[in-house]
């Protein structure tokens, strides 16, 4: 009898420290998440633009952000140091004539000198739409919250510019105080939904790159009001994007020579990326190999000095490789390959361009043929600018960016022959290929 009352007693106790406990666990999931680290030293406003003050609570992070400044290496296809590509490569005037690329298109700097960088360019008119700050402030979370984008992209620039003071910082990645990693720009929450994602369900390092894709992305600027898009209705890769534009019937410009309706495309870094690409498939985010992390003295925390993982390859490649050098010595030949076939591709269309040309100052010249050529010219080419205006040279991806490349030759090669068959000469084939 004893020995039973001693049990239901036991039993008892087990209870209501079950009970108790499953309290606490209660309690504790319904706080607000701790902040990681030391405590913050002040409490920053939601959206707040200016860096300075997050760099507050966090000094390191924000001392590294203002390195982006005025790092200005250059890598051997790319970095961030101030240059001319239309003089790098002249046949991009070629390629973009008629668009405003073929007068001004310089390397990108470093992420501080976003707002600068697109106020100096040329590119930039009193036409312009105010859409075009969309990846280049801090300022803009808050002004989309106030305004909606459909009224900031309805904006001309140089009007919308008033409003904007702050180049690119802690507000279009991060949320004020918790700091978690969150989607700033409306137009990639109406992308991921139209996909039926809810990023607000990725995980942490999905969000590592997820972020990424508030600018580094293809975009176009939809219908009058010019309404920041992403053109991902049918899927992310080219031919996708492709079939969108086609669908809707939309050109960026006619190209002056060809008379080809034209897309000019935009960073489209994300994409690339996460097409099956190998570090993506093992789980690698963009912000492990372009903000690694690093130490000062027991703090650990990810650089926010974006840059080329080249230029800190003991960082952003060792922390998986061993092999340092040898992981740099493969990348360099992976680009060098991409370039050489990137050559090839513009070489190509070039012909095309100029034998599309010919075609259209021959006389009895076959209208259905030529159209033929024109299209394939637009197919080709905006092939190549996927991968051409894609930050990587083609490392993101390398197996994706070389079919693609392959893909956009060929038809550029068929561009040139349905040229030469519309104007019923083959003296064309012979002054389109000099």
């Amino acid at each position: 009898m004893k020995r039973s009352g001693a049990t239901i007693f036991l039993v008892g106790a087990i209870v209501v420290l079950a009970v108790g406990l499953i309290g606490v666990l209660l309690y504790l999931k319904n706080q607000p998440a701790p902040t990681r680290g030391v405590q913050p030293l002040i409490e920053i406003a939601a959206m707040e633009p200016d860096s300075s003050k997050w760099g507050l609570n966090f000094p390191n992070q924000y001392s590294t952000l203002e390195k982006t400044k005025t790092n200005n290496t250059r890598t051997t296809y790319g970095g961030s140091q101030p240059a001319s590509k239309l003089e790098e490569d002249p046949r991009l005037v070629t390629l973009f004539n008629g668009y405003p690329f073929s007068k001004d298109y310089n390397e990108e700097r470093g992420h501080l000198n976003a707002l600068t960088d697109v106020r100096a360019t040329k590119r930039v008119n009193e036409k312009t739409a105010g859409t075009c700050y969309s990846c280049k402030s801090s300022n803009n979370p808050g002004l989309w919250a106030e305004m909606g984008m459909a009224e900031y992209d309805h904006m001309l620039f140089k009007d919308l510019g008033s409003k904007i003071e702050q180049p690119i910082g802690c507000a279009n990645c991060h949320e004020a105080n918790t700091m978690k990693l969150i989607v700033t720009n409306p137009a990639l929450d109406e992308a991921l939904k139209a996909q039926g994602l809810d990023w607000h369900t990725f995980t942490r390092q999905e969000m590592r790159t997820v972020v990424c894709a508030n600018c580094h992305v293809e975009y176009y600027f939809k219908g009058d009001g010019k309404y920041l898009t992403f053109p991902w209705a049918n899927g992310r890769r080219i031919e996708d994007i492709s079939k969108f534009y086609a669908d809707i019937q939309f050109k960026d410009w006619e190209h002056p020579q060809s008379k080809a309706p034209m897309i000019k495309m935009q960073h489209p870094e994300f994409e690339v990326f996460t097409a099956d690409s190998t570090h993506y498939k093992a789980g690698v985010a963009c912000a492990d190999c372009h903000m690694p992390y690093t130490r000062d003295g027991a703090a650990k925390f990810s650089t926010h000095d974006v840059k080329s993982p080249l230029l800190n390859a003991e960082a952003a490649c060792g922390q998986c490789h061993t092999d340092v050098n040898y992981v740099t010595a493969r990348v360099a030949d992976i680009q060098k390959q991409v370039r050489q076939t990137m050559d090839a591709t513009e070489d190509a269309l070039v012909a095309a361009i100029n034998a599309i040309e010919a075609a259209t100052k021959t006389a009895n010249v076959d209208p259905t043929l030529l159209a033929e050529a024109q299209n394939l010219h637009r197919e080709a080419q905006l092939r190549w600018d996927f991968i051409a205006a894609e930050n990587s040279m083609g490392f993101h991806n390398p197996e994706e960016v070389l079919r693609i490349l392959a893909s956009a030759t060929d038809i550029a090669r068929q561009a040139q022959l349905k040229a030469v068959q519309a104007a019923g000469t083959p003296a064309i084939l012979q002054s389109s290929s000099q």
